[in-house]
């Protein structure tokens, strides 16, 4: 098996986030976490900083070309031989067609794959995760679900078109989706 790319698609809370955790625990991989690289700027007190800021405290995405920029920035620093995780840049039309054009030209092939889970399961796991972290209030989430219809949806048929989408069942415990994410990579 050669090197991975791996990436992971699905609603906000479906567990992108534990998931590339997990796959990276496991394998030793690293993330290249687009929420991660958004936080860090948005603490700069900076006209950049504050823009992202701003744009993270209303719920809604920043400029396709702007994960876009840190998404080729850390992939043309990865060595050809090492697999990695992406998390979080594949969210609109534009970034899948970005994704798959670059990787497709470097010649590195990539996965992505996607946790399906229902909107009721979204509102019960955003509900339980913002009485932990105390963040996501309902009207952020309903935007956030309004604003991955209107985007992401587009994104996995790009995925799925180009051969490179792995349906995974989300709903089940974050253990058993890792064994089915494992199973698909035979790992």
């Amino acid at each position: 098996m050669g090197p991975q790319t791996i990436f992971f698609i699905g609603k906000p809370g479906s567990g992108k986030g534990t998931q590339s955790a997990l796959l990276a625990k496991q394998t030793g991989w690293p993330i290249v976490a687009a929420g991660e690289q958004f936080r860090a700027i948005a603490k700069e007190d900076s006209v950049l900083g504050r823009k992202v800021k701003s744009t993270i405290d209303a719920g809604i995405l920043t400029p396709h070309w702007f994960p876009m920029y840190l998404y080729l920035k850390s992939l043309f620093a990865i060595s050809e031989e090492s697999s990695v995780i992406f998390d979080g840049f594949n969210r609109k039309v534009p970034e899948a067609e970005l994704i798959i054009d670059s990787l497709n030209w470097i010649g590195r092939p990539f996965t992505v794959f996607h946790l399906k889970v229902t909107d009721d399961e979204v509102r019960r796991r955003l509900a339980i995760r913002k009485e932990v972290e105390g963040r996501v209030d309902d009207t952020a989430v309903d935007k956030r679900l309004e604003e991955y219809y209107a985007h992401t949806d587009g994104t996995i048929t790009l995925f799925k078109n180009a051969g490179v989408l792995v349906d995974i069942n989300g709903q089940q415990t974050p253990e058993l989706i890792a064994a089915d994410i494992r199973a698909h990579l035979k790992i």
